[in-house]
């Protein structure tokens, strides 16, 4: 899918926009950012080091002027604010082709880095949302429902030698776990389950369908778990892994999580220990990597 950014100069918003959504790693997405405005000017120093802060460098980005042939490349144009979307709107560009980007991003141009540290946030946000909702293809994660259940314990079946039953997660959610199902139009992808206990989140389960591997399914169940401890204030989650399963260990660690003990003889068929690896938060905050 071919993703185009659109604000004014191309300085600030737009290539703040194509920075981080570069830095998701989203499968099958090319991404380009373009300005209603001229050619050739250096991108603002302070978007420059909003996005340093965050460690995505747009230092070599030169404004580009939208054409023609940015409009056919494009299968979906994201504008920073409905003017810029009216304006291609008054060109003839196909309104099934545009979106606003939450709902319009406040231009930072003339203010301070603080300003466009705001700025950045926002995008952050809405990008974040899209993302969630799927708006960039393949899936959307989202809370558990009914319908959820019966492909959860098929999953746990495929995945797991010691699998919970459907009746098992029904009691879970009821004793207080949360649980997050990545989803396509289709079919359910994957789940993650967490357990909150006061200031602390034990992680159940994470499990995707081997057809889906590989595509961020279980990166975007896991930051959605984030998400909550955010919300909730945890100061860690936990997690236990088998100390065989040097992708699962390799994924965690990739997300911050560090193994901090090991636990004897703790699966079954066949019998293995397990890593516990926990996921700390700082000041109830977590940071993008």
């Amino acid at each position: 899918m071919n993703i185009l950014f659109v604000c004014t100069g191309n300085t600030c918003r737009s290539p703040m926009a194509k920075g981080y959504l570069n830095s998701k790693n989203v499968k099958g997405l090319c991404v380009k950012s373009r300005g209603t405005a001229a050619d050739g000017m250096p991108v603002s120093i302070n978007a420059v080091n909003a996005m340093k802060d965050i460690g995505i460098d747009i230092s070599s980005h030169i404004s580009k002027q939208i054409t023609g042939g940015d409009i056919l490349w494009a299968d979906k144009i994201i504008c920073m604010s409905p003017s810029h979307k009216a304006a291609l709107e008054g060109c003839n560009v196909p309104n099934v082709k545009l979106y606003v980007l939450g709902g319009g991003i406040s231009d930072p141009y003339g203010g301070d880095e603080n300003i466009c540290k705001n700025c950045r946030d926002e995008i952050i946000s809405a990008i974040d949302k899209l993302l969630s909702d799927g708006f960039f293809g393949g899936f959307r994660v989202v809370p558990i429902g009914e319908k959820h259940i019966k492909p959860i314990a098929m999953l746990e079946r495929v995945c797991f030698s010691q699998p919970w039953s459907a009746e098992g997660i029904v009691e879970s959610y009821k004793s207080g776990a949360v649980f997050f199902a990545a989803e396509n139009s289709e079919h359910m992808l994957g789940y993650i389950g967490i357990k909150p206990v006061l200031d602390e989140g034990y992680i159940t389960n994470v499990a995707v369908f081997p057809q889906y591997r590989r595509q961020g399914v279980a990166s975007a169940l896991i930051e959605r778990v984030f998400e909550l401890a955010r919300e909730r204030k945890l100061s860690f989650v936990s997690l236990e892994v088998r100390v065989s399963n040097i992708n699962a260990v390799g994924l965690y660690e990739k997300h911050g999580f560090k193994t901090e003990g090991r636990r004897r003889d703790f699966y079954r068929n066949p019998r293995e220990d397990a890593y516990i690896m926990t996921k700390r938060f700082e000041n109830n905050e977590d940071t993008c990597d």
